[in-house]
């Protein structure tokens, strides 16, 4: 199992949470970060052995890319190429490289419903280079779309985000979205490391499988949850690797 983290974002301890995971997902300047912190956090990830991923999103700093802007495909297209781009730049003047690519907030819930949302950024993919994997939620649009077109693509699970029965994430403006609780959030990681079935929102019982999982670093204690996971998996006999 993959355990990931979204970093760069000027927010959390970006230092504290690398030795812990094994992906990094780097805002690329668009809900967060800028030239200097995409240089520094693939720094920090290259000293850790940490895989390198594009965290794309909506153009929406004030938001944090969490709010839906509605773009046309052809706008998400060009911002997701040119953030990507933005970032493989910094990469490859450090000696390293691009991995892949997962998108933030809004951008991120709208592509796993959404045809052409899920294509728009898919494009952005096949444009910059086809190799490259996505990660993204499981059983989605996206996921099933991006599959069609050859795609590498990976499923992701949130260790610290709350389940609908429909196995999509509970809006952030609903209390309870958010899970800090230790006990809470390593249960729910390893029930998706071992069976790929948690407990949603409203109690029923859902199927989610994932080659990735996900702790937020603007999570209220981010690091000691990330240590936490990261000690309970192995403990559970489960290797900790990067899927890329």
């Amino acid at each position: 199992m993959d355990l990931n983290a979204d970093v760069g974002e000027g927010c959390g301890d970006d230092a504290a949470l690398m030795p812990l995971i094994t992906s990094a997902s780097i805002a690329c300047g668009a809900h967060a970060g800028d030239a200097t912190s995409m240089r520094r956090t693939v720094e920090v990830a290259m000293s850790r052995g940490v895989s390198i991923g594009a965290h794309v999103a909506y153009p929406d700093r004030e938001g944090f890319g969490r709010r839906e802007l509605s773009l046309p495909p052809a706008t998400i297209t060009d911002e997701v190429l040119g953030q990507v781009r933005a970032l493989d730049a910094v990469t490859r003047a450090a000696g390293t490289r691009v991995c892949y690519l997962k998108a933030h907030g809004a951008l991120y819930n709208r592509m796993a419903d959404d045809a052409d949302t899920a294509d728009a950024v898919i494009a952005a993919i096949r444009t910059f280079d086809a190799s490259l994997a996505l990660l993204t939620l499981p059983d989605s649009v996206a996921m099933e779309r991006a599959r069609a077109r050859g795609l590498k693509v990976f499923g992701e699970a949130f260790a610290d985000r709350a389940y609908t029965a429909g196995a999509r994430l509970v809006p952030r403006s609903r209390a309870g979205a958010v899970i800090t609780d230790v006990a809470a959030v390593t249960r729910q990681a390893i029930s998706l490391a071992t069976t790929g079935k948690i407990v949603s929102f409203d109690g029923s019982v859902i199927s989610i499988q994932a080659r990735s999982l996900c702790i937020h670093s603007d999570t209220p204690g981010a690091v000691n949850l990330a240590r936490v996971v990261r000690a309970a998996l192995a403990e559970s006999g489960i290797s900790v690797r990067a899927f890329t």
